[in-house]
């Protein structure tokens, strides 16, 4: 009997550690997902303080209790056309390898447990989306997720707002 309670224990605590939950939010009609062990906190968005000859996509920085975050539009990042910001628009800061960052999104939904087997192999993207920052397509009843890396976004040597992660 206490072989059968310690075989079911090890079977919760496997299927506990390949559970994965990730942070769901919008970029223009898509719905994109990211770890949520990265995400700190959300916002909502504020006006930023531009720094001159930064990039489009970096919008500029915000004061964050004392700590200085650089702020990245994902939709210009992504090239999904011109964002409007509104009562829906939020900033959701990132603590990556213990450097803050902040990334402005449309919508933040809701929290996804996904299974290893609801996430899927992505497909070529082209051009516009290296599929070098995807872990996959999640997918949960007739909902997607395309399931972003942000440590690799976020560290690559384009956006290099973060070290490089080993």
């Amino acid at each position: 009997m206490e072989v059968s309670s310690n075989s079911s224990q090890t079977e919760r605590e496997r299927t506990d550690l390949a559970l994965q939950e990730f942070l769901a939010f919008t970029l223009g009609q898509e719905e994109y997902g990211i770890d949520i062990l990265k995400v700190q906190e959300i916002r909502g968005y504020e006006a930023v303080t531009r720094i001159a000859n930064a990039p489009d996509f970096l919008k500029g920085v915000i004061n964050l209790r004392g700590i200085i975050v650089p702020i990245v539009d994902m939709r210009i990042k992504f090239n999904l056309g011109n964002p409007t910001y509104d009562q829906f628009t939020v900033v959701i800061i990132l603590n990556i390898e213990g450097r803050i960052v902040g990334m402005v999104v449309d919508s933040v939904s809701d929290v996804m447990t996904l299974l290893p087997e609801q996430v899927r192999p992505a497909p070529e993207m082209g051009t516009t989306f290296s599929g070098d920052f995807l872990i996959g397509l999640g997918t949960l009843e007739e909902r997607m997720l395309i399931l972003v890396d942000i440590v690799k976004l976020m560290s690559s040597a384009e956006m290099g707002l973060v070290d490089q992660v080993v």
